[in-house]
């Protein structure tokens, strides 16, 4: 039985494609990419979504999930070349995923190097 997996609007569309065992729609696909945090992870719930997965970091900390039967799996950056390095680990967060569980995947942005002058 694959999990189905709410992304929200920050998430990279890519990552969609990668993740195995999942049923992965986006916040955009539902009409729900307007919704505040608090209305998106009721909604999402109540419509049988086990995990959301984004990039809000602050996500955790303003929502109480003790009672919610969703899990939250939070990528520390939305930057594409960065989240494909921890696949991986994404994989395994979700795997893992336990009503009202907390998941966060610390991701660092790459470092951008200036050209050097001529």
């Amino acid at each position: 039985m694959s999990l189905r997996v709410l992304s929200d609007k920050n998430v990279p569309v890519p990552l969609r494609r990668l993740l195995k065992g999942c049923q992965i729609r986006t916040a955009a696909q539902e009409s729900w990419d307007t919704l505040e945090n608090r209305e998106l992870l009721a909604t999402a719930e109540s419509s049988g979504y086990e995990i959301l997965v984004t990039c809000d970091q602050n996500l955790h900390y303003q929502q109480n999930l003790k009672h919610r039967r969703i899990a939250l799996v939070v990528l520390g950056s939305n930057i594409w070349p960065a989240v494909q390095t921890r696949l991986s680990e994404i994989q395994k967060a979700l795997d893992k995923a336990r009503h009202g569980s907390f998941e966060f995947i610390e991701i660092r942005a790459p470092v951008r190097r200036r050209p050097l002058p001529k």
